[in-house]
């Protein structure tokens, strides 16, 4: 079950950004190079462009360490899934208790976002506008 949780915890943590990014464009946030390209026309845009070879190979390394530490756990080394060990500082001083809670938030708002995602895009698709959604 572990090895479940932490595709859940990392698609999670993916669709999190993901919606921020398209809510973030749709309201005006652009890049230098893709200046008056909205988040439904990026991913045509950054084909055209050429750009995904340059994302992807970090994108691949990060995959590559990441599942040495997802081997790692899984041959029992106590490792929890989704701590990679950054940004822990938040939980320091908090009781047992509201490390899991904080912990119950970020799975239910990660699931949220996987379902927000999926959903924004299909919208501002078929709408052919962006935020709001509607």
């Amino acid at each position: 079950m572990d090895y479940l949780r932490e595709a859940e915890l990392k698609h999670s943590r993916i669709a999190m950004l993901a919606i921020t990014g398209f809510i973030a464009v749709d309201l005006g946030f652009t890049l230098p190079f893709a200046q008056g390209v909205s988040s439904a026309d990026a991913h045509n845009f950054g084909v055209e462009q050429g750009l995904f070879g340059a994302v992807g190979i970090p994108i691949g390394v990060f995959e590559m360490v990441s599942w040495l530490a997802v081997q790692e756990m899984l041959q029992g080394s106590g490792r929890e899934p989704g701590n990679f060990g950054f940004g822990l500082k938040y939980l320091d001083g908090k009781s047992e208790e509201n490390i899991k809670k904080v912990k119950m938030w970020e799975l239910l708002n990660g699931r949220l976002a996987m379902f927000a995602i999926g959903g924004a895009a299909t919208q501002s698709v078929l709408t052919g506008h962006g935020f709001p959604y509607v």
